[in-house]
């Protein structure tokens, strides 16, 4: 039996004929999120996954405060990804989802509990980060982890700090930065990142806990939603049995034997 489309990609590819066909021309904006909803009779959840990946193939560009438009001209995408990588995507995911829970509160943690060095130390470490803008093709997705760790490093909590150490080397080396940002949008990727990580400073620098953990709950949550787009893009989808490998890769290591209480415990 064949097995059916997911509605992201049903809607994606009806987008995209449209765009094709010059029903969407070049310069047009998209209807409402509410509208597509409507009109394609499926969840808020769906359209989004079909716009990012519209977005991921440089398709359909934001404009902020506007909306969604077509790409003046849509530069054609050469989408490769090695088979080993593409094995990882689903485990990738849930990697950064995991980031997710831990790090939005360590965040929050951040901006309770960090000294004044701390802080400076941290706004140093994104300046430095931010000022390189690198070729995508030569840097990976994660490139910023320096700047995440400092945070976990200031909540004065080292199970967190230790956890995030312990998944750098598992998450960051992936994949390149090519594969989700064209080389003519370099540019604004690099500034919209510098925006979310400078809320994520201030937020730490003026001790505003709540906003700290919403400012990187924001940043992590747009960097899993273009590594999902890639994963739509490539095909894959994340089932139960990717989700329950992954994990049992990822734990395999931190599993050790309870060892015994001494005498005097006893």
């Amino acid at each position: 039996m064949a097995r059916r489309k997911p509605l992201s990609t049903v809607v994606a590819e009806d987008l995209l004929e449209q765009i094709r066909s010059g029903k969407l021309a070049p310069g047009a904006q998209l209807p409402t999120e509410a509208e597509l909803c409507a009109a394609y009779e499926v969840s808020r959840t769906v359209i989004r996954e079909a716009v990012a990946r519209l977005r991921s193939e440089g398709l359909i560009i934001p404009e902020q405060g506007r909306g969604m438009f077509v790409s003046e001209a849509p530069a054609p995408r050469n989408f490769s990804i090695s088979a080993e990588s593409l094995k990882t995507l689903p485990e990738t995911i849930s990697l950064l989802e995991l980031r997710l829970s831990v790090e939005t509160e360590a965040a929050g943690l951040c901006a309770e509990r960090r000294t004044d060095e701390e802080a400076r130390a941290i706004v140093a470490i994104m300046d430095e980060i931010d000022a390189r803008q690198e070729d995508p093709s030569s840097i990976e997705i994660h490139y910023d982890y320096a700047f995440h760790l400092a945070i976990a490093q200031a909540t004065r909590n080292e199970f967190i700090h230790g956890f995030l150490t312990y998944l750098r080397p598992i998450i960051v080396p992936r994949f390149q930065l090519a594969l989700v940002v064209m080389p003519e949008l370099k540019h604004a990727y690099y500034a919209r990142i510098h925006s979310e990580h400078t809320d994520i400073v201030t937020s730490i620098v003026e001790q505003d806990v709540d906003a700290a953990r919403m400012n990187m709950r924001r940043h992590l949550s747009n960097s899993l939603e273009r590594v999902r787009a890639l994963a739509l893009a490539s095909g894959i989808d994340q089932g139960d049995e990717e989700q329950k490998a992954a994990a049992a890769l990822l734990f395999a290591e931190l599993t050790q034997p309870t060892p015994p209480l001494s005498t005097a415990a006893r």
